[in-house]
């Protein structure tokens, strides 16, 4: 029951940029962005994809629409799919963080995985819901090659389970903007 999914993270935004914490906020790609969309697809000429996944989010979709132009498939939404939820460190810089929100900053350091910001998610459970998706992905298309459009955080937990990394690490091996990386995913 194995698939070999090709796991993508979005463009560029002008929050990457910035370094704002986009979490399940909504920005949009920005024309660097678009451009790399574009250039991944041109480097995925005469692969063969059985389906194209996505996160329901603009700038997953925004990648995912540039794909589809390219291999004929219809992405499908997955919201399952999404980066973690921020809360209220979601549109936030860095450093804004650290000012306004101090002792969960803190934990975050201390526990990277359980840590969860005001209103949000912990990395864990963003784990736990990328791992359901992309197990029922690779169960619907088993044997085959599968694009999967998610974000930073999202596809760096699914990163720890294929290379059986502590989730404490995911931070450490987010995949850069409008790359595939392509594992081996067999459900469960």
């Amino acid at each position: 029951m194995t698939a070999r999914l090709w796991l993508v993270r979005h463009g560029q935004t002008d929050w990457n940029l910035a370094g704002r914490f986009q979490g399940q906020s909504d920005p949009p790609l920005n024309g660097a962005g678009l451009a790399q969309a574009r250039d991944l697809a041109a480097s995925l000429e005469g692969s063969t994809f059985l389906a194209l996944y996505t996160s329901d989010l603009l700038r997953a979709r925004q990648t995912a629409a540039v794909l589809a132009e390219h291999t004929g498939l219809t992405p499908l939404l997955e919201p399952r799919l999404r980066e973690m939820h921020h809360g209220a460190w979601d549109g936030l810089l860095l450093t804004e963080i650290q000012a306004r929100f101090a002792a969960s900053w803190a934990a975050r350091l201390q526990a990277p995985h359980e840590a969860r910001p005001p209103g949000g998610e912990t990395v864990t459970e963003v784990a736990g819901r990328v791992a359901a998706a992309l197990d029922d992905i690779a169960a619907r298309h088993a044997g085959g090659d599968v694009l999967v459009v998610s974000h930073g955080l999202a596809l760096a937990t699914a990163l720890c389970r294929v290379n059986d990394i502590p989730l404490a690490r995911a931070h450490d091996h987010v995949p850069p903007n409008a790359e595939a990386v392509v594992v081996r995913w067999t459900p469960g």
